[in-house]
C-alpha cells in the first residue's frame, strides 16, 4: 500500500479545474528567478525595504517593484508603509516550511533538472 497525500484542502481541490490552474499560477509566480530571490531574502532577513531589496537583488527599482507587486497581489508578501519607505515581508509562515522542502527535492534532482530541455531555463 502506498502513502496518499491530500490534494483537496478547505474546498480547494488541485485535481479539478479551475483549482489546478490557480495552483499552477501560484507556482509560476515563484518560478521567476527574481521573485524567488526576493522571497528567499525576505524569509532569511525578515522585513526589508524596497531599496534594500533592489540592492540585494540587483537591477532597476521599477522592475523589482513590479515583481513585488506581483507577489503582493498573490498574497505571498505584504507591504507596510513608513513615511516614504515601503517595507515588505512574508506574512504566511507556511512558506518558510514549504520552501525548504522544495529545495530538498531540487537538491535531490538537480542533475535531472539542469539537463531538462522541456522546460525553458
Amino acid at each position: 500500500m502506498t502513502d496518499t497525500y491530500p490534494l483537496a484542502i478547505d474546498g480547494f481541490d488541485v485535481t479539478t479545474r479551475p483549482d489546478i490552474d490557480i495552483a499552477a499560477k501560484f507556482f509560476r509566480g515563484l518560478a521567476d528567478p527574481t521573485r524567488l530571490h526576493i522571497v528567499a531574502l525576505l524569509l532569511e532577513e525578515g522585513e526589508m525595504s524596497v531599496g534594500d531589496l533592489v540592492a540585494a537583488v540587483g537591477g532597476l527599482q521599477g522592475r523589482v517593484s513590479s515583481h513585488l507587486a506581483c507577489l503582493r497581489h498573490c498574497g505571498v508578501v505584504v507591504d507596510r508603509k513608513e513615511g516614504r519607505k515601503v517595507y515588505y515581508s512574508v506574512p504566511d509562515p507556511r512558506l518558510a516550511e514549504f520552501l525548504p522542502v522544495a529545495l530538498s527535492m531540487i537538491a535531490d534532482n538537480a542533475t535531472h533538472i539542469v539537463s531538462c530541455h522541456r522546460i525553458d531555463s
